[in-house]
């Protein structure tokens, strides 16, 4: 599940979740993009194992020449309302 959400973060850039998998995602997208600064040919083809064809790509070619001055905190998680039917916390996490 994990995995999805990821993919559909770098897609997307901005995704509503629940705040604890928001929470859980958060760390492993930083580290995602970190690796991906680096730009080599073994960083893309991890990437493209982990988020497909298309999610790499726009990994490594969009998103992290963005924070090529940036030492971290590459995502932002902001708290909504709770749900009407189960009452579960929700969240937006985007990219800064």
């Amino acid at each position: 599940m994990q995995k999805s959400l990821l993919r559909s973060l770098v897609l997307k850039e901005k995704i509503e979740t629940t705040l604890a998998k928001a929470k859980t995602l958060s760390p492993t997208a930083e580290k995602m993009i970190t690796k991906a600064r680096k730009g080599d040919i073994a960083t893309r083809r991890q990437m493209t194992a982990l988020l497909g064809k298309d999610g790499a790509r726009k990994l490594m070619d969009e998103v992290a020449p963005r924070y090529k001055g940036r030492s971290g905190g590459y995502t932002r998680i902001f708290k909504l309302a709770p749900r009407a039917s189960d009452q579960a916390k929700r969240a937006v996490i985007e990219f800064v």
